[in-house]
């Protein structure tokens, strides 16, 4: 059995919402399933020296928001500059590491309405209050989901998927792994599918 794709992102990544709208259609083409892996770019930001880039130089900043809206329209995909960004991402993480943990398989279905709720429809992911709408539109206990994402094994399991990261030299998100090769940004998925077509390169 193919190994699956490593996904990891930050739900406060435009580039990683725009790469999350696209990599499971990719990795279905060619019999591979998608493991999702949230992290915390502030955590791994500290470590790398990194920043958001519209906290960087102003020309940069102003590019970025930009680039950020203009991708989305080649992708197809809906997205609206979020009136909060960046914007803390821990809980929404927990509660996906939550349902993982409980073999949910509506985890995936999780992370793509996180990611519209903040980039399409401009709403605040990080009030358990919105989690808990997302949740019910989905048919998650709420009440459950936000219990989980208070349990130490959750929390553990988070600062261990950031740890992960860093060992594994990720700065940035979205960085996918395919067979242990790491490809990092939205705008590397063609050099993803050319390398689960055709090998490594």
């Amino acid at each position: 059995m193919m190994k699956p794709i490593e996904f990891y992102f930050d739900f406060s990544s435009p580039y990683a919402y725009l790469a999350s709208e696209q990599i499971e259609a990719l990795a279905a083409k060619y019999g591979r399933s998608v493991a999702f892996k949230p992290i915390l770019l502030g955590a791994i930001f500290k470590v790398t020296g990194g920043a958001p880039l519209t906290e960087t130089h102003p020309a940069k900043a102003n590019y970025s928001k930009h680039d950020f809206e203009r991708s989305a329209r080649f992708a197809g995909v809906k997205f609206k500059y979020p009136s909060q960004f960046p914007i803390s991402t821990v809980t929404a993480a927990r509660a996906v590491l939550w349902l993982q943990s409980q073999g949910s398989a509506k985890a995936p279905l999780f992370v793509h309405k996180v990611f519209r709720a903040y980039f399409a429809d401009d709403r605040n992911i990080n009030d358990p209050a919105v989690l808990a709408e997302i949740a019910d539109e989905l048919g998650i206990d709420k009440a459950a989901l936000a219990a989980g994402v208070q349990e130490p094994a959750i929390k553990d399991k988070l600062k261990a998927l950031v740890d992960e990261a860093i060992a594994r030299g990720v700065f940035g998100a979205p960085t996918i792994f395919v067979d242990g090769e790491m490809f990092w940004g939205n705008d590397r998925l063609p050099q993803v599918e050319r390398w689960l077509a055709y090998g490594p390169f």
